[in-house]
């Protein structure tokens, strides 16, 4: 009986693993049938983001609200980044930033919310607005002036790309689950952060400090980040979705703010111009946290 248990569970995770990896690589007769599923694959195909269970409010013993900051400098938030250059990579790789613009851009994700309490919703003009730049040269100034027009060569466009993104902002709860006796995570929103467009190209540095483009409530785009794939550097016939890495959070970050009496005041507002001073502060805040758990039991 175990015999057949412990070989069900070999097939199971077989069968998930030839899924995982990018579709039909060593069975396809021309690069347009890579990644194309057959259809037994399709019918076996129940790839679905794993379903939240629901919490009731009465099982919150504890809860805190936080915002944390992840810096994509970081070697571990690499597969946040990367890639950046879309140009010479397979369709089936994209960084989490054109993951999400595509899904705003085409309608998938409906809603972006201009701040992260998701109380007032973007459009698509003011999303276009925040990540592009139309301007004109010198020389279609002078054409205008003399001729009344300017030629389409002589007027620039530039593009927030995922290399302009240099931070997520996460916002998340913690709580403690009185049911289940444990502290536990849930993400409820997600930002990318980029220089305004019209300082992408300044040299004064204090112009191009990263501010949060759109906020999406995270839920709602769990469907989306679970198509999308990671890379898995240990592993790359079993890429990480961008919902199971954030989830778990395989990511690095620190809190830039909690929620407190003080309207949520952010820790640059109270520990000013001392960036260690406000390292410890984030450290302090998660111990904090942390704690609560370990207080929950006694030995």
């Amino acid at each position: 009986m175990n015999c057949k248990f412990l070989l069900s569970i070999i097939i199971t995770v077989g069968v998930t693993s030839s899924m995982c990896a990018q579709a039909n690589i060593l069975n396809a007769r021309t690069p347009q049938e890579v990644g194309v599923k057959t259809e037994a694959q399709l019918a076996l195909d129940n790839d679905e983001p794993l379903e939240y269970g629901y919490v009731d409010d009465r099982d919150i013993l504890f809860s805190k609200m936080t915002w944390e900051k992840v810096v994509l400098d970081e070697r571990v938030n690499f597969p946040l980044y990367f890639p950046v250059d879309t140009n010479n990579i397979g369709k089936e790789r994209r960084s989490l930033y054109h993951t999400l613009i595509k899904a705003v851009k085409n309608g998938t994700i409906k809603n972006v919310y201009n701040d992260e309490y998701f109380n007032v919703k973007r459009t698509m003009k003011e999303i276009k607005d925040i990540t592009t730049k139309v301007d004109t040269l010198d020389i279609g100034y002078d054409q205008l002036n003399a001729d009344g027009y300017v030629d389409p060569e002589y007027i620039t466009t530039t593009n927030i790309e995922a290399f302009h993104i240099s931070a997520y902002l996460i916002k998340g709860l913690w709580y403690f689950d009185k049911r289940h006796g444990e502290l536990k995570y849930r993400i409820l929103g997600i930002a990318p952060a980029a220089p305004d467009v019209n300082f992408l190209d300044s040299e004064d540095e204090s112009l191009k400090t990263p501010n949060a483009l759109f906020w999406v409530f995270y839920p709602e785009a769990r469907e989306i980040l679970h198509e999308a794939k990671a890379f898995n550097n240990k592993n790359s016939a079993m890429p990480i979705s961008f919902d199971h890495l954030l989830n778990s959070r395989r990511f690095n970050a620190y809190m830039y703010k909690e929620e407190n009496v003080y309207g949520d005041r952010e820790v640059k507002e109270y520990v000013a111009d001392n960036a260690l001073m406000q390292l410890l502060e984030s450290d302090r805040i998660k111990e904090k946290i942390r704690n609560f758990e370990q207080d929950m039991w006694s030995y």
